[in-house]
């Protein structure tokens, strides 16, 4: 339950604080009748991503086992793809993400009403379609038969926007630098637990071999339907019997991926060819 809060609440951040970067925009410039554009636009996203869960869901179950375990596995894949490259790219971008909003808001106030809803509608929706995704394949990675996980996924969303609200009203501040980095890192680590249960699938798919090759079992030391069992796949999607195969991906992915997200700042730019990242992040959104 916790892994899946934590997505929500770090990919839910993400889009309230695009979300009050353009309102704060908008009103701070006096153009509040641009603001009913912008909230069809992120109307229009959020309905978008939640319809590309549902159909994520529930066309899954019509599908056939290996075709659902093929569908499954490849999707989480995708996610873990999408949300590694998401992690890196908010640590780079953070200090830059308000004046490149308010850039595209400019012009979109130019030209009119249109490209406004456009404007609201890519900022947020690419959000949206990230976190329905990585969401859809955590949950899968973490299901026990119970809705925890989808109640994680909740209360994380509606932290974000709480916390989203208390930026705008300026109740609050916080490093936002030092919070992405220290969530991301943690989510890095959730991404490999999903990437290695999505390789699972695959094996069970029949898309990768080594499905009997164990690489060890401790199932009746720690038992899955025990409380701590359960702590376990819900925080870290661990599997007390996992393949070779799954072991190697694991950590083929976790240890240099983690190395170069915590990397010190010119390292990684010499390595990713990037801009460092800014340090901080207090300003008012």
């Amino acid at each position: 339950m916790f892994s899946n809060y934590l997505i929500g609440l770090r990919e839910g951040l993400e889009a309230s604080l695009v979300v009050c970067i353009l309102i704060a925009y908008l009103v701070k410039t006096g153009r509040r009748d641009a603001l009913k554009p912008i909230w069809t636009g992120i109307g229009i996203a959020v309905a978008i991503a939640m319809g590309f869960g549902c159909a994520l869901e529930f066309g899954s179950q019509e599908l056939t086992f290996e075709a659902q375990e093929a569908l499954g596995g490849s999707l989480s894949v995708v996610a873990v793809g999408l949300v590694t490259w998401m992690v890196f790219w908010m640590r780079r971008t953070a200090r830059n993400l308000r004046s490149e909003l308010h850039g595209r808001l400019d012009t979109a106030l130019a030209v009119g009403t249109g490209a406004l809803v456009a404007t609201a509608f890519l900022a947020v929706g690419r959000e949206g379609l990230e976190t329905a995704l990585f969401v859809w394949a955590s949950v899968h990675a973490a299901s026990d038969g119970t809705p925890r996980p989808l109640i994680g996924v909740a209360l994380g969303l509606a932290t974000a926007v709480l916390l989203g609200w208390l930026f705008y009203r300026g109740a609050l501040k916080i490093n936002l630098a030092r919070f992405f980095t220290w969530t991301g890192g943690m989510l890095v680590v959730v991404a490999a637990g999903v990437l290695a249960y999505g390789v699972h699938d695959l094996q069970e798919a029949n898309w990768v071999p080594g499905i009997g090759n164990l690489a060890f079992d401790i199932s009746d030391t720690i038992p899955p339907d025990s409380w701590y069992g359960t702590l376990l796949k819900g925080v870290l999607n661990f599997q007390p019997d996992p393949t070779v195969v799954q072991v190697t991906v694991w950590l083929v992915y976790l240890v240099p991926t983690l190395a170069l997200f915590f990397a010190p700042s010119g390292l990684r730019a010499r390595g990713s060819r990037a801009q460092p990242a800014s340090t901080t992040v207090r300003d008012k959104v």
